[in-house]
């Protein structure tokens, strides 16, 4: 057992390195008690094990540790005969990526790829150099361990969708289990809607057990503008909600300590750390996959698959892979020097993601917002350790959420259109600090837009776009596995996402104008946008402009290895999730969806990997069993055979007719 003054003084090491000294002076208290009453879940030898010696030859490798590799790893290592390696490019969770009101911290981390895209004239004009900041898991858990724990399942009409595509098998009704399967509701209020809710599931699901007053004011605010509070996860969507959250006891929980954790010490599972793949091998003769390369420490190993690799790496380098090891557009993997195994166009194309719009400020006469300036400090700090509690289980002031549908929408459908993140927080809750850095704001931008109600008590409204036509691509740099591909969003190139979220922008403002609102002095932070001052305040014009320089990414990539069937030339998987013309591969991630669901993408990332598993589960199954009754139609003929050889009664009773078969003959 490793000795917990160690370990406290790993996570201090760890604290300083990941946000730096000065005002988080609070932090050897805090990492103190938290150690203290929790080692339980900090002790070194309660994560998963760094296997060291790898064997050559696996049944099934894992590439990627994160939201659906760790489901696939615990699922297929279920069972006994099938041995599993999990490759995974980053390290372990340390101990502050699990405060939830830390979150933005992790980004630009090490424990985060750092992703940025190429510039473009149609978006995120207030980012240095006009490149979103794409913030991607580079750890054990994947961007599990990085976002904002929200559990949105979207809406049941997106899966009836992917199925109507094509995609057989993907329909609501036949998603759901896989939702279920995983989910530890831990809301008795919801848990009791057994038709849509489950408990005893690896994954904890709960509400935050923190609220500032803000939060129930937003279901208030709803009510007068007309809709219900309901459960966003149920039988409809369309409505206001507390968020749901992957926490337990006020701590993240992460699809690491959810699936991997627990099954640590099956030995028919093998984690590699700090494993950087580089390619997939596949055999240009059988097409036939049978192994990946990949870099650790620093040196160039191969390992082998005798049945399956599962390629679980996101939707960035899912198809960065699949492209570096010769199955993608056969033109560029040429331009590039790769040898193309199979050409498939649509490798790295059909790129989505949510989008929002940022700088939707709030102010309030009442200090009853989440400033952190106020909330770090050593009160909290215990109260968190202890009673994981408080304000430091807030998930960066994300509190309650909203379905809405604009009127570029049919509300009978119950299919909304825009997503409100409401917050009770903005960017300049942290002191104009680490929020700035995150969403890549200029320097300029923000004094002149935000800097003088840094600090203040404000929240915030995030209209987001649940269903956008735009789509990017990406592409590779070079045929070096090591260098960053090139990623081009093509943030609200089609004219329609740019009219959803204005009315988004309207629908937002109009809700600090309830009454619910304005009991706390709620008023919008009007002051012109900068680069949109040639247009008339608060025409669609500006608001245009608005949504295109304050244009936040969500991190939601999805979509770069889109499942469809063989009749659409852009898919890159079947409806079994099997890579078109590779045998032995398949892909389990973001990077399959045909369309972006309605919401928060992380729980449907959870279900596809629980899906995908049991399908790689039900076709092995029926292998082996294939295969044992085919051992066993050839064992009755052998002995059919050696008794009509040696005048011997025909066998009634195998294992009766073998002994004395080797007893008689020698056999």
């Amino acid at each position: 057992m490793v000795h917990i003054g160690t370990v406290v003084i790993s996570a201090i090491k760890a604290a300083t390195g990941l946000v730096g000294g000065g005002k988080f002076l609070f932090l050897p208290t805090f990492l103190g008690a938290l150690l203290y009453y929790n080692y339980d879940l900090y002790d070194p030898e309660n994560r998963p094990i760094n296997e060291r010696n790898l064997y050559k030859e696996y049944d099934f490798i894992v590439i990627g540790g994160g939201s659906a590799g760790a489901v696939v790893a615990n699922r297929l290592t279920e069972v006994p005969e099938w041995n599993t390696l999990l490759l995974e490019a980053g390290g372990h969770e340390t101990e502050l990526t699990d405060v939830p009101v830390l979150s933005l911290y992790l980004h630009g981390s090490k424990f985060d790829w750092k992703y940025k895209t190429q510039p473009q004239s149609t978006a995120c004009g207030a980012m240095i150099d006009r490149r979103c900041r794409w913030t991607r898991g580079k750890v054990i858990g994947g961007s599990s361990v990085l976002n904002t724990m929200l559990y949105v399942r979207g809406n049941r009409r997106d899966y009836d969708n992917w199925a109507a595509m094509g995609n057989y098998g993907w329909d609501y009704e036949s998603v759901l289990p896989y939702f279920k399967k995983s989910e530890d509701q831990r809301n008795p209020y919801l848990a009791k809607d057994t038709r849509h809710h489950a408990t005893g599931g690896y994954l904890t699901v709960q509400d935050s057990p923190w609220n500032t007053p803000l939060g129930p004011a937003f279901l208030q605010a709803g009510e007068e503008m007309g809709y219900d509070i309901r459960d966003i996860n149920g039988e409809k969507q369309t409505g206001y909600a507390f968020y749901q959250f992957t926490m337990r006891r006020g701590y993240r929980c992460s699809t690491a300590k959810a699936f991997l954790n627990p099954i640590r010490l099956r030995r028919n599972l093998h984690t590699a750390l700090w494993s950087h793949v580089t390619r997939i091998l596949i055999d240009p003769a059988t097409k036939r996959a049978y192994g990946v390369e990949f870099i650790r420490d620093g040196k160039k190993q191969t390992v082998l698959a005798k049945r399956e690799v599962i390629l679980s790496a996101g939707a960035i380098n899912s198809p960065q892979l699949l492209m570096l090891s010769g199955v993608g557009p056969a033109l560029h993997l040429a331009e590039k020097g790769i040898p193309v195994i199979h050409d498939s166009p649509g490798v790295g194309q059909n790129l989505m993601d949510h989008i929002a719009v940022g700088g939707l400020v709030f102010l309030l006469d009442q200090p009853i917002s989440l400033v952190i300036g106020r909330i770090f400090n050593i009160h909290a700090s215990i109260r968190y350790a202890v009673l994981g509690d408080g304000p430091l289980t807030s998930s960066v002031g994300l509190e309650t959420v909203a379905f809405i549908t604009t009127k570029y929408g049919n509300v009978t459908d119950d299919w909304p259109d825009i997503e409100f993140m409401l917050t009770s927080s903005s960017t300049v809750s942290d002191g104009g600090t680490q929020c700035k850095k995150a969403h890549g704001l200029r320097q300029d931008f923000y004094d002149e837009y935000l800097g003088d109600i840094t600090n203040r008590d404000v929240f915030g409204v995030f209209p987001m776009i649940l269903r956008p036509k735009s789509r990017g691509y990406l592409k590779l740099r070079s045929k070096n596995p090591l260098q960053y591909p090139l990623l081009y969003h093509n943030y609200l190139t089609d004219p329609d996402d740019v009219r959803v979220l204005r009315e988004g922008v309207k629908a937002g403002i109009a809700l600090a104008e309830t009454e619910a609102m304005k009991r706390f002095g709620a008023r919008f932070h009007d002051r012109p946008v900068p680069g949109c001052k040639k247009f008339t305040l608060w025409t669609d014009d500006y608001w245009d402009c608005v949504i295109r320089q304050y244009t936040m990414t969500i991190y939601h990539m999805s979509g770069t290895a889109k499942m469809g069937p063989e009749t659409d030339p852009g898919a890159v998987v079947d409806s079994q999730l099997r890579v078109y013309g590779v045998q032995g591969l398949r892909v389990i991630d973001a990077s399959i969806m045909p369309v972006i669901t309605s919401g928060n993408i992380n729980a449907p990332v959870i279900m596809i990997g629980e899906k995908g598993a049991d399908m790689i589960k039900g076709y092995w199954r029926g292998v082996d069993y294939a295969a044992a009754e085919n051992r066993k139609r050839r064992r009755r003929r052998r002995r059919r055979a050696l008794a009509a050889k040696y005048n011997f009664q025909a066998p009634t009773r195998p294992a009766r007719f073998d002994a004395r078969l080797r007893n008689e003959t020698g056999c």
